[in-house]
This record gives structure tokens, C-alpha cells and sequence, in this order.
């Protein structure tokens, strides 16, 4: 038992530390946000500061959805308070932080919950993970067809390309969306990795949820996806971007779709999401610094604000290494 509190201690303050080197480089670093969107950039936003203030606000929202919809997805497995669900939520974000495009964030959750029921955590709280996926697939596709049939341009040539990458996006959805209609099936799959095998008795809580219980799920994913969606289109408006409103209705969309298939770690993610963003925006005639700037504001309200804190989180809250002791 000593060296399992050992082992989550160390990882605990290992977390802590790279969430702090991570956001002194991205925030006060020779490349950071304060040094590369200027003087001008920090004014602009204290002008605009009631947009910012309405986007913090609806970022303990998105979170707070999130942290519901995780609930929802622990009931066959374990009962979660409110407050505990947020707190590992919240504390998730930082383990997303060292994980490619996040993907690490179930970790931090499922150590909130008692130690033999983790492993069924992970699998109930990954079925969460693809219902978001499949909303930023099916909101992407979207805004990706609406697009090209506008004739509006593109990161790329319109024509062969895009249709190809609507085709492509919509085969995928279909995938996920049966893979996550059908969690039974999901499980079927996953057993096929000889790996996974060793989890049959775990990955059995995926065949307990039923079909109105999934649409609860998804039905929270795509209210969680309206909100952050929200949030980017007040900061581009609150910058000065200039685009009408449908445009901007289906450029996010596609920027969300395009920035989660790329695979990105914590040093990339936001350069990632801002070159997505200047590709999407520019074409159709918004100024790329203005959308850096949106880029990276919303990514220090929704990403690294929530880390900073859960970081803390997950360095002090009480975690069990087995049933009945903490640490």
C-alpha cells in the first residue's frame, strides 16, 4: 500500500509541476501569449472585458456540463456527488494537459472514484468521450458542406477535395455513431486488442447503458459543443473579426472538426488550434491577428484556466489507493 501512495504522489506532483512549466511557456514565456499578441491585443481585450467576463462564465458552464454528463455515465458504476464529479473533472484538464489532444483527462477523473471501480470508470467515461467526438464530427461535416456548396472558400482548392473530405467525415461519424449507439458492440471491439481482454469483467458496464440513457449523453455533449461554439464567436466579435455571422457559424464548426483529428500534445496544442483557425478564417476575410488573438483567449479560459486549478485539485484532494485509505 506505501508504494501505491508513493506512485500516486509522485504522478500527482509530476502533473503539478508540468502544468506549471507548461503555462509559464505558453503564458509568460520569450513566445507566449503576452509577448506575441502585444500591447495592443491586452488593451483591445480590457475593452471588450464584459465579453471576456460573459466567456468565463460560460466556461464554468461547458465544465459544468461536463462534469453532469460524467455523472450520468458513473451511475452503474459508482455514485458521484455534484461537487466531487466537478472537482474531477476540473482535475482531468490537467492530466489532458500532458496527454495527445487530451485524450489523458479520463485518468484524472477515475481516480475520484474507489479503486476497484476504475477501470469501469474509464471505460463508461470513454463512451462520453465519443459521444463529443461524434457531435464535432457531425457539426464539422456540417459546416464543411454548407461551405462548399456556398462556394465560400476554403483552406484548400473547392471542388474534388472538399467532397472528398465531407465523404470521408461523414463515413466516420456513421462509425462512431454506431460504435456509441451500440456500446455492446464498442465492447466487442475493444476485446479484440489481446490487451484488453484482461478487462472483459470491467468493459462490461458499457453493455448496461440503455438507448435513452445515451441520448441524455449525447444530448449534453451537443449543449456542451453549443456553448464552447458560443464562446468562440463572442471573442471573435469581441476582437473586431468582421465576418457576418454565417460565416463564422460554419468556420468554428470546422475548426473543431479539423483541430481534433490532428493529433497535438500540450507544447502544440494551441499553435495547432490558431494555425486551424487563421487556415479556416483567413480565406473568407477575417484578419489572422485578430483570430490569434480570439484563438488564444479562449484557449487560456477554457483549457489552461480550468488546468491551473485542477492541477491543484489533484495535488490536495483526497484520493483513495485502495477502499477505506486516501491519500
Amino acid at each position: 500500500m506505501y508504494a501505491r501512495r508513493s506512485l500516486l504522489m509522485a504522478f500527482r506532483w509530476v502533473i503539478f509541476l508540468l502544468a506549471c512549466v507548461f503555462l509559464y511557456v505558453k503564458l509568460a514565456g520569450a513566445k507566449g501569449i503576452v509577448a506575441t499578441t502585444g500591447e495592443s491585443s491586452v488593451a483591445l481585450l480590457v475593452e471588450n472585458r464584459g465579453i471576456v467576463f460573459i466567456v468565463g462564465l460560460l466556461m464554468l458552464a461547458n465544465w459544468w456540463l461536463e462534469s453532469f454528463k460524467w455523472r450520468r455515465l458513473m451511475i452503474g458504476v459508482e455514485v458521484v456527488g455534484p461537487w466531487r464529479a466537478f472537482m474531477a473533472t476540473i482535475a482531468g484538464t490537467s492530466v489532458g494537459f500532458v496527454s495527445v489532444n487530451r485524450t489523458g483527462e479520463f485518468l484524472g477523473r477515475v481516480l475520484f472514484l474507489a479503486p476497484e471501480n476504475r477501470i469501469s470508470g474509464g471505460f463508461a467515461t470513454a463512451l462520453g468521450s465519443i459521444a463529443q467526438f461524434v457531435v464535432t464530427l457531425v457539426a464539422g461535416a456540417l459546416g464543411l458542406l454548407f461551405l462548399t456548396v456556398a462556394g465560400l472558400p476554403l483552406p484548400w482548392p473547392v471542388g474534388w477535395i472538399s467532397w472528398a473530405l465531407t465523404t470521408l467525415t461523414t463515413l466516420v461519424t456513421m462509425v462512431a455513431l454506431v460504435l456509441y449507439g451500440y456500446p455492446g458492440l464498442f465492447r466487442q471491439v475493444i476485446l479484440l486488442v489481446p490487451f484488453a481482454r484482461h478487462f472483459d469483467t470491467p468493459s462490461q458496464v458499457l453493455a448496461r447503458f440503455e438507448r435513452s440513457e445515451l441520448i441524455v449523453v449525447l444530448l449534453l455533449s451537443a449543449l456542451r459543443y453549443l456553448v464552447f461554439g458560443l464562446q468562440f464567436i463572442l471573442l471573435l466579435r469581441g476582437v473586431g473579426t468582421d465576418l457576418p455571422v454565417g460565416h463564422l457559424l460554419l468556420g468554428v464548426p470546422l475548426i473543431y472538426l479539423i483541430a481534433t483529428l490532428i493529433p497535438s500534445v500540450m507544447l502544440t496544442e494551441l499553435g495547432v488550434r490558431g494555425s486551424v483557425a487563421v487556415a479556416v478564417f483567413s480565406p473568407l476575410g477575417a484578419e489572422a491577428g485578430l483570430v490569434v488573438l480570439a484563438t488564444s483567449v479562449l484557449w487560456m479560459i477554457n483549457v489552461a484556466l480550468p488546468a491551473s486549478v485542477g492541477s491543484l485539485i489533484l495535488l490536495f484532494a483526497r484520493i483513495r489507493v485502495r477502499s477505506g485509505t486516501e491519500a
